[in-house]
């Protein structure tokens, strides 16, 4: 019988399945989409918003792929690079509190550890990020960039009034975003505060949590006018999310957390 290790962690909920390949494929590239649709099935697998594989960069000090429950690969993660961080400071493969991440979006760099009270906390360059025009789709105003991966940006009144599995798949599929986006629902609660909610392309649901999705919006919520400051709270569903604006690049700053690590066995 032979087993194939695996971490399970989360950033503010939003949950992953880590596959280290630091030292050698474990899953050949080929087998990966498949391996995320099985194993991200949360009643006949382990249960995740994605599959991190994580593997020695010739460009940054580690390499990061993620695999969705759909089989597609995203380009990157906010909430999934964070966990990655976790494993990779946990298991010494950087001792280094400032290092960077290959992603297919970019090589991001990332600030992290753990604080007075034991808590990890990460920091991310997100990178800039691109802006398009806003337009009106089914009669909602509709924002979008991309902080790594495509997001639109609704503003309402009250996220919990929004019916957002049937609402956002109008967005997620329409013709405007040829390649698909993830869409956030906004509520500004203050100055520099917001409440949103998220439904993720590829996991095609709302997650507890989305760190680009984050950035985009309070981005978004900044360039509009509708907040003020350099850091804009944002709060999931799963937990809050600091995002500073005011520099050549935003920061997403946030929590990650390991839940349990198993084998599967075959």
């Amino acid at each position: 019988m032979s087993s194939i290790a695996f971490t399970k962690l989360h950033g503010n909920g939003n949950d992953f399945i880590l596959i280290d390949e630091m030292n050698g494929t474990v899953i050949p590239d080929e087998m990966k989409p498949e391996f995320a649709k099985i194993y991200c099935d949360r009643k006949f697998g382990i249960g995740a918003d994605g599959v991190l594989f994580m593997s020695k960069s010739e460009k940054a000090d580690m390499r990061m792929r993620l695999f969705q429950p759909d089989a597609s690969e995203a380009e990157m993660c906010g909430n999934g690079i964070r966990c990655l961080s976790k494993y990779a400071f946990d298991k010494n493969y950087t001792i280094k509190k400032g290092f960077s991440v290959e992603t297919p979006a970019g090589i991001m760099h990332v600030r992290a550890g753990y604080d007075n009270d034991g808590d990890f906390l990460a920091t991310i360059n997100m990178g800039a990020a691109v802006f398009d025009e806003s337009r009106e789709i089914d009669g909602m105003k509709i924002y979008s960039c991309n902080t790594g991966v495509p997001h639109a940006v609704v503003f309402v009144g009250n996220v919990n009034d929004v019916d957002i599995n049937a609402v956002a798949p109008k967005i997620r599929h329409a013709k405007e975003f040829p390649k698909g986006t993830n869409v956030n629902f906004v509520q500004i609660s203050g100055q520099s505060d917001i409440i949103i909610r998220t439904f993720e392309r590829g996991v095609e649901s709302e997650t507890l949590s989305c760190g680009t999705g984050s950035t985009a919006s309070a981005l978004i919520a900044a360039k509009a006018g509708k907040v003020f400051g350099s850091v804009i709270h944002v709060k999931t569903v799963g937990g809050p999310l600091d995002i500073t604006v005011d520099g050549d690049t935003p920061l997403m700053t946030g929590p990650a957390e390991t839940v349990y690590e198993g084998a599967i066995e075959f």
